[in-house]
């Protein structure tokens, strides 16, 4: 039997054990595969581990989308999230040239996928408390938002949340070194029924201002202004 003799049902759950670059060859081959590759129940959960994935035509982003989740895991990536006087012109040329890609996305998302119902953020250095607000004005279902690691994330995510996250249930701002914890406390007062995570991030230090750096004292607890 060839693969287009199989009905609709069985491709959609051929093509669902798929990676989507493997998604969108096998739709290449014919009209028919075409048309499943394009099925918006083909789409309900997203996973991206690289900036490159993001600007790729290989899935579909629409309103079946429920569940979507962008991890930079590379080294490399790890340069966005560390002050700019640290960086050196090889780390700086990079976070410019991705500076916005993961922030106009999830813009497209927030315009194309209403039913959201989770996203994890990590690594994801650019990412500004404005996407996290429109998201959640966007998508009124959201149940779970997890960001790790994603350094320009303050309070005000927090108090989006406590004003916008009606249907939110878990809450995590791990390695979110800019979130305080008196933003933490008015999450817990106002959204009592949210699972509230915070794994080192209110007690880290905070990003230096502009033109000044924060450095610890060898030996102590103490910051130094320079």
């Amino acid at each position: 039997m060839h693969i287009t003799q199989l009905n609709r049902e069985c491709l959609l759950h051929l093509f669902s054990f798929l990676d989507k670059n493997s998604r969108k060859n096998l739709a290449k081959t014919c009209h028919k595969l075409l048309e499943v590759f394009q099925d918006p129940l083909l789409w309900s959960l997203l996973n991206f581990h690289s900036p490159v994935e993001l600007k790729k035509d290989n899935f579909l982003l629409g309103p079946a989308l429920k569940h979507l989740s962008i991890c930079w895991y590379s080294e490399r990536v790890k340069v966005c999230n560390i002050e700019d006087w640290m960086k050196n012109s090889f780390q700086k040329d990079f976070c410019k040239r991705h500076e916005n890609t993961v922030s106009d996305f999830l813009l497209d998302v927030c315009n194309r996928c209403p039913n959201l119902l989770s996203l994890t953020l990590s690594g994801c250095g650019h990412v500004t408390d404005h996407c996290i607000l429109q998201l959640l004005k966007s998508c009124p279902n959201l149940k779970s938002l997890k960001v790790e690691n994603c350094v320009q994330i303050t309070d005000h995510t927090l108090e989006a949340v406590t004003l916008h996250g009606a249907s939110l249930r878990t809450l995590h701002v791990d390695f979110c070194r800019n979130v305080t914890q008196a933003g933490l406390e008015r999450v817990r007062e106002k959204c009592p029924s949210v699972m509230l995570r915070a794994e080192r991030s209110a007690n880290m230090i905070p990003d230096s201002k502009p033109g000044k750096k924060l450095m610890l004292e060898k030996g102590s607890r103490k910051l130094v202004q320079l």
